[in-house]
């Protein structure tokens, strides 16, 4: 088999060979590359299999993640986690275990990443050495390189659950109880402003989704993202932003706080935003509470409780709001807060809905609606106040 040096001196002739090699569909690509090894001295003493293999190994350097693919093809594998060119790791079933999985060296593995990107228009380089975007499956890529990333080349993939995004099919897979949702069914058409919270992978954006299949077709719905996640179905009148980072220069960043002040003038019946993580909360909690119910958006948070504090802190970071009235704007706003959480086995679990009733004596007023006890999400109250 041919090194990674050997297979970039490859790719490099045949790129400069064939101009318009991009153009090419996947399987004229496999019959081009299955052509040249034919011709290709160095794989001459190899057999039919032997030259297969080196076939899918070059086309998955060009088109996919070289060494990495085989894991993309594996619906098992939940999460891909590359810690430098000699540590790659998986999640199965819930659980982390090491890969024989070796890249030659810092260079190999920069390599995939950087043209990987590029194949997606996504600049990634010393200059600009993080980024992130989302794969045609549903899968989310994230990568650092030096030298923001002293000890060689981060990436982490993390796969598509293979829960569909709709409620029936979180029902199914026991995310939370079919009285539950059809009570969040009632909250999305009833127009209340709903938050959903929960730590990383725990299917918010999913859930999202979910929810979103409720909204009334006649309405106008903006959604606001990082990266285009939300696949809101059967709503003709459909608006989607998704906002930039600043380029090479430093110049022609569009944020989401940027975004969700621009989709005001877009006269939305809703505004959905993927996921708030900083100054946009203010811009998101404002939108909320002037004049567009029913908006819906996700954040980190370890219960629903904190989570309030974080999009408070979040608020502050961009207003000059004293403390109190940020606490007493978010509670005024948000009108149930749904958190997820994931357990070790790798299953998403709705662990609690809270009604947000108000804010008293430096308190926030919260009305459990359902919690998780053992195995059971248990019905406190269906009415909101």
């Amino acid at each position: 088999m041919l090194n990674h040096r050997e297979r970039q001196i490859f790719i490099e002739h045949l790129i400069t060979k064939n101009e318009d090699i991009d153009k090419l569909s996947d399987k004229e690509l496999k019959q081009l590359l299955t052509k040249l090894l034919a011709e290709y001295p160095r794989s001459s003493h190899l057999n039919i299999v032997e030259r297969r293999d080196l076939m899918n190994q070059l086309f998955y350097t060009m088109r996919g993640l070289d060494l990495l693919h085989p894991l993309l093809n594996d619906s098992s594998i939940t999460e891909i986690m590359v810690n430098g060119s000699e540590h790659v790791f998986i999640e199965k079933a819930g659980k982390i275990e090491r890969t024989p999985i070796v890249f030659d060296d810092k260079e190999h593995l920069t390599y995939v990443i950087t043209r990987f990107f590029g194949k997606a228009n996504r600049l990634i380089n010393e200059q600009n050495p993080i980024n992130g975007m989302r794969l045609s499956d549903g899968s989310r890529i994230h990568a650092i390189l030096p030298p923001s990333a002293p000890d060689g080349p981060i990436m982490s993939i993390r796969r598509f659950t293979g829960i569909r995004p709709q409620i029936d099919a979180l029902v199914e897979a026991k995310t939370i109880t079919k009285e539950a949702a059809d009570f969040l069914i009632k909250m999305v058409k009833a127009k209340k402003n709903i938050f959903i919270s929960g730590g990383t992978g725990t299917g918010k954006t999913t859930f999202l989704n979910a929810l979103s299949a409720f909204i009334d077709k006649k309405e106008r719905i903006v959604t606001i993202e990082d990266a285009m996640e939300l696949n809101l179905q059967g709503i003709e009148n459909l608006v989607r932003l998704e906002s930039r980072e600043a380029g090479p220069d430093g110049q022609g960043a569009i944020t989401l706080g940027e975004l969700i002040r621009s989709s005001l003038r877009l006269r939305p019946d809703r505004i959905l935003v993927g996921e708030i993580r900083g100054e946009e909360a203010f811009e998101m909690i404002q939108a909320m509470s002037t004049g567009h119910p029913g908006s819906m958006s996700t954040g980190h948070g370890n219960n629903s409780l904190e989570m309030l504090d974080r999009i408070c802190l979040m608020i502050l970071m961009s207003s000059a709001l004293p403390w109190e009235a940020i606490r007493r704007l978010v509670a005024s706003t948000i009108d149930i807060i749904v958190h997820l959480i994931r357990l070790p086995n790798g299953q998403r679990n709705v662990e609690e809905i809270v009604n947000v009733v108000g804010y008293d004596s430096g308190k926030y007023l919260l009305k459990p609606l359902y919690k998780r006890e053992g195995e059971t999400l248990k019905c406190y109250s269906q009415k909101i106040s």
